[in-house]
Order: structure tokens, then C-alpha cells, then sequence
């Protein structure tokens, strides 16, 4: 794959604006041979499709609810593609708004906001080209953000360096910044004295039973535990520490597990922010804890001269609302 990776934002305050820098992106994609994907809801589909003409025909339309539905996994399936294509001898090129994710949760933003960055690691070499146009209307810190995540700025047809460009490591760990909050009183705490983790996951199973998660995310969850865990006992130092709490109030209610240690984290770990890749490309972190990534709706780390934390994040059913009783029926 000779072509260089590229990642560029589209400021716009107009639909014109948006058509001047992405209809080049698409139609230079389509005449090269490239798979060309854009993910976009019906609306700006048909505004796209009507602009692209016949050109749209080598478009591939994506539903931006299936296609943003967890970071990690979504920066996972993207890079494989991007591989995939790229063994092909043709180019992956995306054009994909953050219409969707700019809208969910305080915290999903934020890792979104991370794949963001984090794009400009996993897909070196692959040859692939993104484009993520950002309108004026999206929050303000979502803006903000667009601009220090993306290497490139796009006006129109001509493509430049983005002087508000950072390192991607370096905006990782600005979004880790603040500390975690503290768990509540009534947390459930287990200490891990032992390498056999039987009972460990028996606890974490028993305590799990008693509130709303699914058995399926309950699987996934005792899997990303015992590969915290593990790495708390081989990497860490004790006390090893887990605790669970469910968080009911809000728009996200979600199961939380943490696992908190006395040791510290080399610098470069990565967090396993980063996908391992076929071709053996260096990927800033182990294995273990991209799965884990992979398996929980969101994962914290927080490391220090006083000890690391991870914790864990699984998204619970939203309660449905009671209705109110009327003339006792």
C-alpha cells in the first residue's frame, strides 16, 4: 500500500461546507478503487446520494447507530478492515461524523474522544484515510476535541497541517486527568490474597446475580476481571483490592468493578488503548488488556506513586419507569 494514512477534520457551519470537503473525499476514493464507506444517518444519506450523483453507487452507506456502538470494538473492526483492504491492494476511506457519540454519556464521549487520538497510532501503515466532518453545532468540548485529534484540517478540497494537533499519548492521559471518584460506602470488598481466583469469581458471580446484569455481560466481566486480577498479582503489589457497586441514578446506570493495587505502572504500558495488530506492529500494550477493553462498556485506569486503579464499567438495562397510579388502576 503506497498511499500514507491520513486522518483530517471538516469544521463546518454549513451543509455547503460539508459537501465542499466531503464529496472530493468520496468521489477521489470512488475513481481510485478504494472501499469507501460513509456513516451517516437517512438524512444527510439522501443529501450525499442526490450531491455524489452515479458516483454514490461505489459508496458503501453505514447506519452510524450499528457502526458507534462501543469504541474499542468499533476502533477494532475498522483497523481490520483497513488491514484486510490494504492485503487487497485498495484502500480503506471512511467519512464518519460523530453526530451519534457526541450525544451519549459524559464518559463514552470521552473514550470516543480517545479512539479519536488513538487512531493515529493503530492505523500507521495501513494506507487507510478518514475523514470526520465536525459541525459548529456539536458541543463545544466536542469541537474542542476534534481539533487536538486530528493531524490534518480539511477546507474544501485542500487539506492542511492542524496547528491544535496533540500527541496522541499525551491527549490520552489529559483525558485521564482527573481523579476517579470515590466508591460509595456501600461497596462490596474483597481482598486478593491468593493466586487461585475460584473464589474470586464465584464472589463476583454471587454479587452479580443480585442486581440487573445480563448473564451474557456477566461472562464478559468475570473473563476482564481475572485478566486484571492476574496482572495486579504478577505486575502489582498488594494490597490487591476489588470492589463492586452498582450506580442506578442517571441516564447510564452501570455495574462497576475495580481492582486497586499498591504498585505503579512502567511508563509506555499503553493501557491497552492501542489494537494488536497481525502484521506484529508494535502496539503499545499487552493483549490482555485491549481484551478487556473489548469486553466492558468502559475501563478507567489510574496509576500514581499511590498505587493503580482499574476499574470497570458494564452498562446495566435502564429501569422502566413505573406509571402512576390513577383511581387505583
Amino acid at each position: 500500500m503506497s498511499e500514507s494514512f491520513t486522518h483530517c477534520v471538516l469544521p463546518y457551519d454549513r451543509v455547503d461546507d460539508l459537501l465542499d470537503g466531503a464529496l472530493p473525499f468520496l468521489r477521489d476514493g470512488a475513481a481510485a478503487g478504494d472501499r469507501v464507506l460513509a456513516v451517516c444517518g437517512i438524512a444527510r444519506e439522501m443529501l450525499l446520494r442526490d450531491a455524489l450523483g452515479p458516483t454514490a453507487a461505489s459508496v458503501e452507506f453505514v447506519e452510524p447507530g450499528t457502526w458507534y456502538s462501543h469504541p474499542a470494538r468499533t476502533l477494532a473492526d475498522c483497523l481490520s478492515d483497513a488491514d484486510d483492504v490494504a492485503w487487497h491492494g485498495r484502500r480503506l476511506r471512511v467519512l464518519g461524523e460523530p453526530v451519534v457519540w457526541a450525544a451519549r454519556p459524559p464518559l463514552e464521549v470521552l473514550e470516543w474522544q480517545r479512539v479519536e487520538a488513538m487512531v493515529n497510532i493503530a492505523f500507521r501503515g495501513t494506507g487507510a484515510a478518514i475523514m470526520c466532518p465536525y459541525s459548529s453545532s456539536l458541543p463545544a468540548g466536542v469541537v474542542a476535541a476534534g481539533h487536538r485529534t486530528h493531524p490534518e484540517t480539511v477546507r474544501g478540497a485542500t487539506s492542511m497541517a492542524n496547528p491544535l494537533y496533540m500527541d496522541p499519548w499525551a491527549y490520552s492521559a489529559k483525558c485521564d486527568g482527573e481523579p476517579l471518584p470515590t466508591p460509595p460506602a456501600e461497596a462490596d470488598e474483597f481482598e486478593v490474597v491468593r493466586p487461585d481466583l475460584f473464589w474470586l469469581r464465584a464472589y463476583v458471580t454471587e454479587y452479580a446475580h443480585r442486581t440487573p446484569l445480563p448473564d451474557e455481560d456477566l461472562q464478559r466481566l468475570l473473563v476482564a476481571v481475572t485478566e486484571v486480577v492476574t496482572n495486579a498479582l504478577h505486575h502489582g503489589a498488594p494490597p490487591i483490592i476489588l470492589r463492586m457497586w452498582t450506580e442506578a441514578s442517571g441516564a447510564d446506570p452501570a455495574f462497576v468493578c475495580e481492582v486497586t493495587d499498591a504498585g505503579t505502572w512502567e511508563p509506555g504500558s499503553g493501557y491497552g488503548l492501542v489494537p494488536p495488530r497481525t502484521s506484529g506492529a508494535a502496539t503499545g500494550g499487552r493483549f490482555g488488556l485491549w481484551a478487556v477493553r473489548l469486553l466492558c462498556s468502559i475501563v478507567q485506569i489510574r496509576t500514581g506513586p499511590g498505587g493503580s486503579t482499574v476499574r470497570l464499567r458494564l452498562r446495566l438495562p435502564a429501569v422502566p419507569a413505573v406509571p402512576p397510579v390513577v383511581n387505583g388502576v
